[in-house]
């Protein structure tokens, strides 16, 4: 009898099917960084073959303003123009040079390494925002076509690229 018990016991489990049941959790996380354009950049047209957003020149830089609710979680990375997004046709190559560099803060105290600290590659500046509040980067930009040859009339727009990238 103990024979057939174990037997019966054991055909019960191997014909048992198992069941599983995957129970998700969601969440939904609010960015604490938020990019805003302040003053699109203008071109300023000083010679045939420049286009630049120096005030000097007739132009105007791009102000972005990135304003940070928590500390310490984010960085800004914020791309200067290295094409042109639209434009006439070109009969040359454009060279491109641009810059970053804070144009004002809502906290000195905590915000005032933030222009020393910065990481530049290529035409990009990182910054590490380290304190809450509000920072506005100004973004200059200078194309110049190859060969000293005139710019074709018509519309241009380069863009700035800027990301808050969480740590």
């Amino acid at each position: 009898m103990f024979k057939h018990f174990i037997i019966f016991s054991a055909a019960l489990l191997t014909s048992s099917a198992a069941f599983a049941e995957n129970t998700p959790i969601n969440g939904t996380v609010q960015s604490r960084c938020i990019i805003q354009t302040d003053t699109p950049g203008t071109y300023g047209n000083p010679n045939a073959y420049t286009l630049t957003t120096s005030t000097a020149d007739g132009g105007e830089p791009a102000v972005i303003r990135f304003d940070v609710t928590l500390a310490d979680a984010y960085y800004a990375s914020i791309t200067a123009p290295t094409s042109f997004s639209t434009s006439p046709s070109l009969p040359d190559v454009v060279t491109w040079t641009g810059d970053t560099t804070v144009k004002a803060v809502s906290d000195a105290t905590n915000m005032g390494t933030y222009e020393a600290n910065k990481v530049e590659l290529n035409m990009t500046d990182r910054y590490d925002l380290t304190a809450t509040g509000s920072v506005w980067f100004e973004t200059s930009s200078t194309a110049t076509l190859g060969g000293n040859r005139a710019f074709p009339g018509g519309n241009y727009t380069a863009l700035v690229v800027a990301e808050c990238i969480a740590q």
